[in-house]
């Protein structure tokens, strides 16, 4: 499929290649955050009107995201982000004292994914699996560090730095062998590795945002809370949208009100279903092949300068379309603000330590962009 009429649906006056991070909109997007506030006000934001739409406006966002992570409606919490969905679980979860969690490569992990289960050390042993040079494992690692007092895996997917992509449904199939809950971080996932079947991972709980590959605005992110998982967790957060009061006390109610409390973003619901819905058109698979193609691309020209050198696994289809690398020994953070200086937008991110730059296409960019952005960088 042949992409490159789609840029003109995305107004940046960058060349913009940190999608890992915050993508942008598409303009239909825009419009459709505009028409919700319109005619939400117009309505009478606290009106019999006003509930209806809200009420289908929630019912066809969780519609829409159910579809891309092949899961039930009603299994969709509506977050403001990937942290609020880690913490969810975090918090919600009861750990005996003598108790553990896995978790994959300490401070390798991305901030979101660590230091919610890093406080919980004070009572839980957090036990790190150890990794190879791209943050992966070993099979008979992962299973060391598992035993009957483990209470808890939780990996990401996807990996910000490396662009590692973990084998999430074999890791899953063992954990439930072992009757092990699971939390899956899809940030870098959901939207950008093509049509894939995130709720047969076997994951009990999952989280991503809505403002990465799904295009959507930020403040919106999605918890995925497996049906038959819900009562592991304890609600920290409780109101009259998710409890009901009776003579025995506080009830909570089922999925997905059960964690969902209070008012949300509604305007950033209404753009976020309509990016979910704008990508689905296009196909995942397409979107996939479009922006893998693109690091590829990048991949082969950045080569061409001798001193660089490239992170994260050489064959496509253990990775996602990050591209971390070096120019010798220039100084990431040095590069990073002469090329926006440039127009052009790339992120400084880090592997342990180690500070590197980061590209993350998407379907908007093209191949001409990434020539030009090679060629800058041969000039630095």
């Amino acid at each position: 499929m042949n992409f490159d009429s789609i840029s003109e649906e995305f107004q940046t006056d960058n060349i913009y290649l940190n999608n890992a991070s915050v993508s942008v909109m598409p303009k239909t997007s825009i419009q459709a955050m505009n028409n919700f506030l319109i005619s939400y006000s117009e309505m009478g934001p606290d009106s019999p009107e006003s509930e209806v739409f809200i009420k289908e406006l929630w019912e066809k966002t969780r519609t829409s995201i159910a579809k891309v992570v092949k899961c039930h409606p009603d299994e969709i919490i509506i977050t403001q982000s990937v942290t609020d969905g880690i913490n969810i679980v975090a918090n919600g979860m009861k750990f005996d004292n003598d108790s553990n969690i896995v978790i994959r490569g300490g401070e390798h992990e991305h901030h979101a994914n660590y230091f919610p289960w890093l406080k919980l050390g004070k009572k839980v042993d957090v036990r790190s699996v150890p990794i190879d040079e791209n943050g992966g494992f070993s099979d008979s690692d992962f299973k060391k560090s598992l035993d009957e007092k483990t209470k808890l895996v939780a990996l990401s997917h996807g990996l910000y730095n490396s662009g590692l992509i973990l084998p999430v449904k074999e890791i899953g199939k063992e954990l439930q062998k072992e009757n092990i809950p699971y939390f899956l971080d899809t940030a870098q996932t959901v939207g950008c590795i093509g049509e894939f079947d995130f709720a047969d991972t076997g994951c009990d709980f999952m989280s991503f945002n809505g403002s990465k590959w799904l295009c959507g605005p930020m403040g919106t992110g999605v918890f995925y809370c497996k049906r038959e998982s819900s009562d592991l967790l304890e609600p920290q957060n409780i109101g009259g949208e998710s409890a009901d009061s009776n003579d025995d006390g506080l009830k909570y109610k089922e999925l997905p009100d059960r964690f969902q409390t209070g008012f949300r973003n509604y305007v950033g619901l209404a753009g976020m279903e309509s990016s979910v819905s704008f990508l689905q058109n296009l196909g995942w698979n397409n979107i996939r092949n479009h922006i893998i193609n693109l690091s590829n691309l990048f991949i082969d020209e950045i080569g061409k300068i001798s001193e660089s050198k490239v992170f994260g696994p050489e064959n496509e289809a253990d990775r996602t379309s990050i591209v971390s690398f070096e120019i010798g020994d220039k100084n990431p953070e040095k590069i990073v603000s002469d090329m926006a200086q440039k127009g052009i937008i790339i992120a400084k991110r880090e592997i342990y330590e180690k500070q590197i730059l980061r590209i993350s296409p998407h379907i908007y960019n093209t191949k001409d962009e990434i020539f030009q952005v090679v060629e800058e960088l041969k000039k630095l």
